[in-house]
């Protein structure tokens, strides 16, 4: 029988009401205990890392997160990271490129519904999760409500309904059906056999911006005052920046000079963005961008943060953001068919 780790970081899957709300109460033993049926599937020990609301997830978390991760790998087949489902896509998003290259699953999950709920999808998620840890493709992961998602491909597009998270851009690593893990046909074929090690160095000082029609170029002089070091400009359709009336394009350029690295992606959250095809895209694309193509904002986030935390050179900067870290998955050699 096989060995899993169980992590409980708090969300909403740990969660009782109080005087001020759903708040996370719940021990990783806790939530075990509501699942008698997890012992048919592993041996399982369980963690309390940390009891928090997702919405206070910080960075420092997620090298947390990652560093008891990278520790227990070797002693266990599997780990299962129980978490708030507000920022998990982000989390998922960070483990994946400071864990590097891992040789077995790592699963984040969660639940819409307290685990202390009469009808609550918290049940099935972690049953999922377990199967999923004890499968024989690593990675790290997203499970939730059948579905298992790359972990930097994923996010959260619903706010109440149990299907809350999607993989964007990137098709499902698999399905949990009736008790079975059915993995997605095709999905390992161009994976790589480049490894990358673990590394969770990090710096927080990234900004998002997501552009409105009447955007105040002034926002960039704000942003540069404040000590950012990185910028995620989300812009219009292919990832358009205006040029014209409150043109953002000099501000831009300006920012880029004083050695600051901006990503400019899309705000559609399907098919990417293409900074090549319009006017308003080669014209902030000429400058030295980096293009943020078909990542979820999460992703591009956390990645920022990631090599942002490696080197403060833009081309550096750049080169890492260029580099695909976290859509490869692991098989063993026994299972290269899959």
């Amino acid at each position: 029988m096989k060995k899993v780790l169980f992590i409980n970081t708090g969300g909403t899957i740990s969660s009782s009401y109080q005087e001020n709300g759903l708040t996370p109460t719940q021990s990783a033993e806790n939530i075990l205990a509501e699942i008698p049926e997890l012992k048919e599937i592993c041996e399982i020990d369980a963690h309390n890392l940390m009891s928090i609301d997702s919405t206070n997830t910080q960075p420092e978390d997620w090298a947390s997160i990652a560093r008891m991760v990278h520790r227990s790998l070797d002693q266990y087949d599997g780990i299962v990271i129980a978490h708030g489902t507000d920022t998990m896509a982000y989390t998922a998003s960070a483990l994946s490129f400071m864990l590097g290259t891992v040789d077995k699953p790592v699963v984040v999950t969660g639940s819409q519904v307290s685990i202390l709920a009469e009808h609550s999808d918290s049940k099935k998620n972690v049953i999922d999760s377990f199967l999923t840890a004890c499968g024989e493709v690593a990675g790290v992961f997203v499970v939730f409500n059948g579905k298992i998602i790359n972990g930097s491909r994923s996010s959260k597009i619903r706010t109440r309904s149990y299907n809350a998270f999607e993989s964007i851009n990137y098709p499902y690593i698999g399905l949990v059906e009736n008790g079975k893990v059915v993995y997605t046909e095709g999905v390992f074929a161009n994976r790589s056999t480049v490894r990358h090690p673990y590394n969770d160095g990090y710096a927080s000082e990234v900004f998002l911006l997501r552009l409105i029609p009447g955007t105040n170029p002034a926002i960039f002089d704000a942003i540069q005052g404040l000590g950012y070091k990185g910028i995620v400009i989300e812009g219009f359709g292919m990832g358009g920046v205006p040029f014209k009336e409150r043109s953002l394009i000099s501000k831009i350029e300006e920012l880029m000079k004083d050695g600051m690295s901006i990503v400019v992606t899309t705000q559609c959250p399907y098919e990417g963005g293409d900074l090549t095809i319009y006017e308003v895209g080669q014209k902030v694309l000429e400058k030295g961008v980096i293009p943020g193509y078909d990542m979820t904002t999460e992703a591009l986030v956390t990645k920022m943060m990631w090599a942002l935390g490696q080197t403060t050179d833009p081309a550096g900067v750049a080169k890492i953001m260029a580099t695909n870290y976290a859509d490869e998955v692991s098989l063993p050699a026994d299972t290269a068919s899959l």
